[in-house]
C-alpha cells in the first residue's frame, strides 16, 4: 500500500471522508448547504473541536447562541463542549470544509514533526 490516498469528491450534500481516505487521526467532511437551507440540529461533543473552512458562499453558525456571519475564507475553531448549528444564507449556498480533531491532541507543528530529507 503507498504511503497516500488519494480521492475525489463529488458535489453531494455532506461526504465524509474516514473510510475513502483511511483517516487515522482526524475526521474530515465537506458540506454543502443550499441557499436558505440549514443543518437540522444542534450539536456539540465530547473530545473533539472542530474546525470550520468556508470554501464558497455565504452563511451563519449559530454557537452557543452567538450567531456568527460566515463568508468564503473564513475559519472558526468551535471548543468541543459549545453548541453549533449551520445553515446558509438566504440568498446564497454554503460549502464548508469541517475538521474534526480531539482536543490538545496536538504534539508538534510542521517544523518540530517534519523530517527534511538532504538536509546538511
Amino acid at each position: 500500500m503507498p504511503n497516500f490516498k488519494k480521492v475525489h469528491v463529488t458535489p453531494d450534500a455532506r461526504t465524509e471522508l474516514h473510510d475513502s481516505l483511511a483517516l487515522t487521526g482526524a475526521e474530515i467532511s465537506v458540506n454543502q448547504l443550499p441557499a436558505g437551507a440549514g443543518v437540522p440540529f444542534v450539536h456539540s461533543h465530547q473530545h473533539n473541536e472542530e474546525i470550520y473552512a468556508v470554501l464558497a458562499g455565504r452563511g451563519r453558525a449559530v454557537i452557543d447562541g452567538e450567531t456568527v456571519a460566515l463568508a468564503a475564507g473564513d475559519w472558526v475553531r468551535v471548543a468541543p463542549a459549545a453548541k453549533r448549528q449551520f445553515s446558509a444564507a438566504t440568498d446564497s449556498a454554503i460549502t464548508f470544509l469541517c475538521i474534526q480533531v480531539r482536543e490538545r491532541s496536538l504534539e508538534g507543528y510542521t517544523q518540530d514533526d517534519a523530517v527534511i530529507e538532504g538536509a546538511q
